[in-house]
C-alpha cells in the first residue's frame, strides 16, 4: 500500500500535491485542513483518511474524527492532530500510546517534519510538517511511503516549496 502523507495544508493545497500523489493508493491527513474544498479535492484525486485538527470548523469536526486508529497492511497506525513526539507526548495521548502503543503514530500540529523511533514503546512516530502556508516553518513539505507486511518502507521526503511562495 503506498501512502501520502500531509498535514496542515490551513485552507491551501499545492497543485503540486496531486502529481506528488498520482502513485499513492491512499491519502493521509493529519489534520489542520482549513477549507473543505481542500479535503473536497483530494478525497476526488484518491481514498483519504484523515482527522481534524485545532483550526478545523465544527463542520470539519463533524466530518472526521479527532483519533484516527486503523490497520493498514499489517501495521496498527494511530493518527492524531496534537500528540507530540517520542519524550514529549501530549497529555491527550500519553496514557493510551504507554497502555496500547501502535506501530505507527502519526500526528501533525507542529509544523515540523519529523521521523524518529520510539525505543521504549516500540513505535515509529511521524510528523510530516506542514504543506500550507499558514505557520512558522520555513520548508512545506509532506511524505510518502509504503505500507508493506506491517513495515513501513521506501520513506520519502518531498519539499513542495518555502512556505510564501506561490504557485
Amino acid at each position: 500500500m503506498k501512502i501520502g502523507l500531509i498535514s496542515d495544508t490551513h485552507s491551501y493545497l499545492d497543485k503540486t500535491v496531486f502529481e506528488h500523489f498520482k502513485d499513492v493508493d491512499e491519502i493521509w491527513h493529519a489534520g489542520d485542513m482549513g477549507i473543505h474544498q481542500v479535503m473536497d479535492d483530494l478525497e476526488a484525486f484518491k481514498p483519504v483518511k484523515a482527522v481534524w485538527g485545532n483550526i478545523d470548523d465544527p463542520d470539519m469536526r463533524h466530518r472526521y474524527p479527532e483519533h484516527n486508529r486503523f490497520d493498514c497492511e499489517g501495521l496498527d497506525v494511530w493518527m492524531t492532530h496534537i500528540g507530540g513526539y517520542p519524550g514529549r507526548y501530549s497529555s491527550r495521548v500519553r496514557n493510551e500510546l504507554k497502555n496500547n502503543p501502535p506501530g505507527l503514530f502519526i500526528c501533525g500540529h507542529s509544523h515540523i517534519l519529523k521521523v524518529m523511533p520510539d525505543k521504549e514503546l516500540g513505535l515509529l512516530h511521524m510528523n510530516p510538517g506542514a504543506a500550507g502556508h499558514h505557520g512558522f516553518h520555513f520548508m512545506r513539505t509532506l511524505l510518502r511511503f509504503d505500507v508493506e507486511e506491517g513495515k513501513v518502507k521506501n520513506l520519502e521526503v518531498v519539499e513542495l516549496g518555502k512556505r510564501g511562495a506561490i504557485d
